[in-house]
């Protein structure tokens, strides 16, 4: 080793850069106190090298260098996290550009006056560190890429005298070069950072300083896929300042929508292999003739740059509608995209595997000559100190553990990009005719001769459609590859006409919303399943039509394995909400279309479960009503946060749920009955608590530009539409309970046998210190039910009413001539929903095993276990009325009215009758027993 001049004693001096640094700087190193390098440590040893004579400038190259020899003894022999290194290289590029920029502007200001914005305001000035240095992760031997943007137009306060006056445009262009030459200058003591302007608007020919209007302007017209990359990682890193100041945000605001669009994204991935492509036919000339090139950890195949392009593209894809995927480090994006259940944690933990040890060869490279260089030095002994440095005992299985790492990397990022594409979840899926851009018919006449005749209309009726003429013909060239792939699995089989047509339909609304073209082309597989679906039932093509961004959730193959988890889903949305509120983005409407796009894309799951069999009716509905409940809960948690009067931290308020959601029955699109009240002895309460429901029910009811969630049906409350919105639960009580002049009606106390307690005080995160008084709400509203259904009755006179309340609510639903009603003809589920109220009403006192709110099916069998029914009665009737759901819940998804030939359930209706007539016709009783 020529250059070698030093004794090497230690793994670190192995290094040519240290044994320089040693040879210039050994009386400076005791500038820079023990331990690992942080801020408090660098701005220390800072000050003490600008008491010994320095001038920033060269005090900031010193401690560079200072601190370059620590880290480099941390890695090699100590081991140090490749966070230790990270940080403390970019703390120094903080450090030095807050300096820097403090000293240039207190130098202009003096010359020029403070630069004043339109009101004669002071006017900020932003340096923005992208790429490494925004996510927190430079490198050793890194440049810096930045753009400075300043707040506002205008011109400088000028001198006392009134000379000097320049632009705001010039003031800090000036600052640019007085930054870059006490940072990036190369001087007697080397440089700081090298920095790199070229990401800034309009690249190397843009201004060095933009406006924040300007900066806005360029993003929204001129700005490219590959920035959006760019601006992912964006951070201010100088001058220190609170990010959360209005000015600060309204940076934040110009940068987010441009980065991250408000529908999932998948018009990214041709970008991104575009600029991959750049990468790697530059590295592949790069090393032409230099096959030693070819090794390089960061550009070369399975390198570092396409685990970034992993994380980047599944963030930019998703950050619209994820705001919890909006962080900068690579480490950290990879276990959020855990968390959002878009990357397996194996995956995940592999990929944090091989960006760890690619990181530390690329320090170790750097390390032995200071030089920005990712490649592989040819050099045995270089080789053979890196492999001893990270533990190796030989260089060969240094590089086996490379070549492990890269491979993996590298199948990854294919299958990200495009492996993918050959799989699909039913039949072949080949897609190698539409997806190559050479097959794409050139106009839509030419798509029409492609077509069979059973699409060929619908396609026809385009040529006069303003939003197929107003396509670009990129996305032009997209939708005809989707409509021809679709032809072909139509005419192979793989797909039913009616899906084709449906398809068609679903498609047309959707054209100027590119990013599904993009999504569907990328992922033939969720194409497939779309397919599947639409054709499957109306309702599902009439769902998607409404909220067409849940067909993403098709592209997982787990959603078909997975049931509704409320615990994951509320930590889902908390998480979101959280990232939300570090960025100051949680307004109102913010979270209103939040909650209602986890709730469509939850239902969406189901839904798709339900459509290829893998639940059941009663599981549908136990997903749906689990959805609901934690739905209201978070809504109930989120509102009362923001309710202005809230007069408590924690509000003493319960919901009680009655029909289909007491009875966790819920369907596609079903109302909630809920009935609202509290347990709050303040003097503000029942002011307070009424604004709170009108707030709630508003949250869940306005529809947003994502829809709605729920209808409210609050009907069930004491005295009906003319009560109270929100009653005390003494009132409410009193009311079920007969006390009082003012008291329910038989028909309320058959509801609830079918109430439960929804949400109570217990559903909200409660302050230190502060007793929740309701703890025991829920027990008294199940005391209250309870007392209400076992209370003694005259049975005949219960029995005649539940009898004229069924011939009202059968008079209100007509049924066509001769067919069936499954709800609601005789032998239908309300026959048998009457039948098990009477029975809960009038015998749950002397037969506790009634009490419980378990479902209608439940109750008959207990109700016949009880002898309350004769043998297979209640058995047979519970097995008809599951039928029946089933037979109605096939009906809604195909938007049909249920009503059906009697033949098709004379079985079941059979049944149901035999019930009724046992319960309420004391002859057929009779003649039963």
């Amino acid at each position: 080793m020529a250059d070698n001049a030093l004794n090497v004693s230690s793994p670190a001096q192995y290094s040519r850069f240290v044994q320089r640094l040693h040879r210039r700087y050994e009386n400076w190193f005791d500038a820079l106190p023990p331990g690992a390098p942080d801020r408090a440590l660098m701005e220390q040893a800072l000050t003490t090298l600008q008491s010994r004579g320095l001038d920033l400038s060269a005090a900031l190259r010193v401690l560079r260098q200072l601190v370059m020899d620590r880290i480099i003894a941390l890695d090699c022999e100590q081991s140090a996290p490749l966070s230790i290194v990270t940080r403390a290289v970019t703390e120094l590029a903080e450090i030095a550009l807050d300096r820097a920029c403090t000293q240039v502007r207190a130098d202009l200001d003096t010359r020029y006056g403070a630069p004043q914005g339109p009101a004669g305001q002071p006017v900020q000035f932003w340096i923005i560190g992208m790429g490494k240095l925004g996510a927190r992760e430079l490198n050793v031997s890194s440049d810096i890429d930045l753009i400075y943007v300043y707040e506002h137009d205008g011109e400088t306060a000028g001198q006392i005298d009134g000379r000097g006056v320049i632009s705001n445009h010039e003031y800090f262009g000036r600052a640019v070069k007085g930054i870059y030459a006490l940072v990036g200058d190369t001087t007697e003591h080397g440089f700081v950072f090298r920095v790199d302007l070229a990401l800034r608007p309009n690249g190397n020919s843009g201004a060095p300083a933009v406006s924040l209007a300007s900066l806005e302007e360029y993003l929204q017209i001129h700005g490219r896929e590959w920035e959006r990359f760019a601006w992912l990682k964006s951070r201010v890193v100088a001058p220190l300042c609170d990010t959360k100041t209005p000015n600060v945000q309204a940076l934040r605001n110009v940068v987010l929508p441009f980065v991250f669009r408000r529908y999932l994204d998948y018009a990214v991935f041709d970008s991104l292999r575009i600029l991959h492509r750049q990468i790697r036919d530059h590295a592949t000339k790069r090393s032409a003739g230099h096959p030693e090139r070819a090794n390089d950890v960061k550009l070369s195949r399975g390198g570092i740059r396409e685990i970034e392009f992993i994380v980047q593209l599944l963030q930019v894809v998703r950050g619209g509608q994820f705001p919890e995927l909006r962080c900068r480090p690579t480490l950290e994006a990879l276990q959020r995209l855990v968390r959002a259940n878009l990357m397996s944690a194996d995956i995940a933990d592999a990929l944090s595997r091989a960006y760890t040890f690619l990181r530390q060869v690329e320090h170790r490279i750097q390390y032995l000559d200071d030089q920005q260089t990712h490649v592989l030095p040819t050099r045995d002994d270089d080789l053979g100190w890196i492999a001893s440095t990270l533990g190796f005992a030989d260089v060969s299985r240094f590089l086996h553990q490379l070549d492990e790492y890269r491979e993996l990397v590298a199948q990854e990022f294919d299958t990200l990009l495009g492996g993918d594409a050959q799989q699909c979840n039913t039949g072949n899926c080949n897609t190698s005719k539409t997806a190559a851009s050479g097959t794409t018919p050139r106009d839509l006449e030419e798509l029409i001769e492609l077509l069979p005749p059973a699409l060929a209309g619908q396609v026809t009726d385009w040529r006069n459609n303003t939003r197929i003429n107003g396509l670009r013909d990129e996305a032009r060239a997209r939708l005809f590859r989707l409509v021809e792939r679709t032809a072909q699995w139509v005419e192979s089989g793989q797909a039913s006409v009616e899906a084709g047509k449906r398809f068609l339909q679903w498609l047309e609304p959707l054209l100027r919303r590119e990013s599904y073209l993009a999504l569907l082309l990328e992922r033939p597989a969720v194409h497939d399943r779309l397919l599947h679906l639409l054709g499957a039932a109306r309702w599902p093509a009439r769902y998607l039509q409404q909220h067409p961004g849940v067909i993403d959730e098709l592209a997982s193959d787990a959603i078909l394995k997975e049931r509704f988890v409320a615990a994951d889903f509320e930590r889902e949305l908390g998480m979101r909400l959280a990232a939300l509120h570090s960025t100051g983005e949680d307004d109102d409407e913010t979270l209103l279309n939040l909650l209602r796009r986890a709730h469509h894309a939850e239902v969406f799951r189901t839904l798709a479960r339900d459509i290829e069999g893998r639940i059941t009716v009663e599981q549908v509905a136990d997903d749906m009503s689990a959805l609901a409940d934690s739905v209201l809960r978070i809504t109930a948690q989120w509102c009362w946060a923001r309710l202005k009067n809230r007069h408590r931290d924690t509000p003493r308020f319960g919901i009680v749920g009655y029909g289909k959601l007491g009875g966790k029955e819920l369907g596609y699109g079903s109302d909630l009955d809920i009935v609202f009240v509290f347990d709050d002895d303040d003097d503000r309460a029942a002011e307070v608590y009424a604004a709170y429901v009108r707030k709630l029910i508003n949250w869940l009811t306005v529809k947003t530009g994502e829809g709605d969630l729920f209808e409210i049906d609050t009907a069930l409350r004491p005295n009906g539409n003319s009560g109270l919105l929100v009653s005390s639960f003494e009132s409410y009580a009193n009311y079920q309970q007969q006390r009082g002049s003012n008291t329910a009606w038989t028909w309320e106390h058959q509801a609830m046998t079918r109430a439960r307690f929804v949400l109570g005080s217990r559903d909200f995160p409660s302050s230190a210190g502060e007793s929740v008084t309701d703890l025991h709400l829920h027990q008294r509203f199940d005391d209250v039910r309870q007392a209400v259904i076992t209370a003694p009755r005259d049975a005949a006179a219960l029995r005649s009413e539940i009898e004229t309340m069924r011939e009202r609510v059968r008079s209100a639903h007509t049924v066509r001539g001769g067919l069936f009603d499954v709800k609601h003809s005789p032998g239908g589920m309300v026959d048998a929903e009457f039948a098990v109220q009477y029975l809960v009403l009038s015998q749950s006192g002397a037969h506790p095993e009634l009490i419980a709110n378990v479902g209608n099916i439940a109750l008959l069998q207990r109700a016949e276990d009880a002898g309350l029914l004769p043998k297979g009665v209640g058995y047979e009737a519970a097995k008809a009325y599951r039928e029946l759901r089933r037979l109605q819940h096939v009906a809604r998804l195909d938007e049909q009215s249920g009503q059906l030939e009697p033949e098709q359930v004379k079985v079941q209706r059979e049944a149901v009758l035999k019930l009724w007539n046992f319960v309420f016709h004391s002859s057929a009783k009779a003649q039963v027993m």
